[in-house]
């Protein structure tokens, strides 16, 4: 009787794992496969997220594939190596992660490599020993002077500014704050002072207090940089709602789905983004392309991503490779109402 009961239990939990697997998956198969692609983004509960997916399963579904979708509650590295574990031993063809840590995922990625998964990150790259290549949404350099710069006019060239990152952690935010840094080093921005680097983890509730408490800590401050989706709307209704619109100026990266508002009353008198839809469906293409052996991820390579032509990987600031999907778009009142109900 007790063998029986250990073969029920056991059948139980068999059955258990296989049906939680399915929960995520996106197409009509749940499990791995030459076709079968994941992509792991943050943490669930992010626009921003959910269209980078959106346009991935697009890309993928287009080729003939099938998507498995994933992303954990909360923004932690820990939580995406449980997930890269589960996609292993489901053996997909490709795991495209946006890493919630450039270092601490190197292990489980390199264990996904070894297994001969084709591993890449996208959006926030991991160390270049844990993938073949990165999908980067713009030149990073490009994305730092630009929002200094915005800053600067904002600012009318001189006083207090602050920057509202996503985690300590992620490492597209720490490279845009590193240009960022270097730009404001340069005797134009003499005027400009930086008086702190918060983080919100790209959690509304958070950076709703941090956003919060620059205002309390800096009374005088002129300009809040966010650049995430998460956080410069988050500030843009603490602005709002505490009625500094045009006293605190904003800009940053954000959905303009989420930011007209804030654009249409001047709390935020224009910002920049990319569109995340494209971002994830050129994704898709770097998944078939590793998985087909039509590129590896060396510099120089060129491939075809679908309706956005042809792309060229490049080499990336941190000596690995990436591909760029073009420069940032400003949003302002003049073309904000044309891409609201866009993304």
């Amino acid at each position: 009787m007790k063998n029986s009961a250990k073969k029920v239990l056991l059948l139980s939990v068999v059955m258990a794992l296989v049906f939680a697997g399915t929960l995520f998956a996106s197409g009509s198969q749940a499990a791995g496969g030459s076709n079968t692609h994941a992509f792991v983004f943050k943490s669930t509960g992010n626009p921003y997220g959910e269209r980078q997916m959106s346009g991935f399963e697009t890309g993928i579904k287009e080729q003939g594939g099938t998507s498995i979708l994933r992303a954990p509650d909360l923004p932690t590295a820990e939580a995406q190596i449980q997930m890269v574990d589960q996609l292993i031993a489901q053996k997909v063809a490709s795991i495209c992660i946006v890493g919630n840590d450039f270092d601490a995922l190197q292990p489980v990625l390199t264990k996904a490599k070894n297994a001969g998964i084709k591993v890449y990150s996208l959006d926030s790259s991991v160390n270049p020993a844990s993938r073949l290549t990165h999908v980067n949404q713009a030149d990073s350099e490009k994305i730092g002077v630009t929002l200094v710069e915005a800053a600067y006019d904002l600012a009318g060239g001189s006083g207090e500014i602050a920057i509202l990152s996503a985690t300590s952690q992620a490492s597209n935010q720490n490279l845009w704050i590193d240009y960022m840094k270097k730009e404001l080093a340069k005797p134009k921005y003499s005027g400009l002072n930086l008086v702190k680097i918060a983080y919100g983890d790209d959690l509304r509730d958070k950076s709703v207090s941090e956003t919060e408490g620059l205002l309390l800590s800096y009374p005088n401050l002129k300009v809040i940089i966010a650049p995430t989706t998460v956080g410069i709307a988050a500030a843009g209704k603490v602005i709002t709602d505490r009625g500094l619109v045009g006293k605190v100026k904003l800009t940053g990266l954000g959905l303009p789905s989420e930011m007209a508002e804030y654009i249409d009353n001047g709390a935020c008198p224009y910002m920049y983004l990319w569109n995340p839809i494209d971002v994830g469906y050129l994704g898709a293409y770097v998944a078939t392309g590793l998985t087909s052996g039509k590129i590896t991820g060396k510099e120089g390579e060129k491939f075809s991503a679908g309706r956005l032509g042809e792309y060229t990987i490049v080499k990336a600031p941190d000596g690995g490779t990436e591909v760029l999907l073009g420069p940032p778009f400003k949003f302002e009142p003049a073309n904000i109402n044309d891409w609201k109900s866009v993304y």
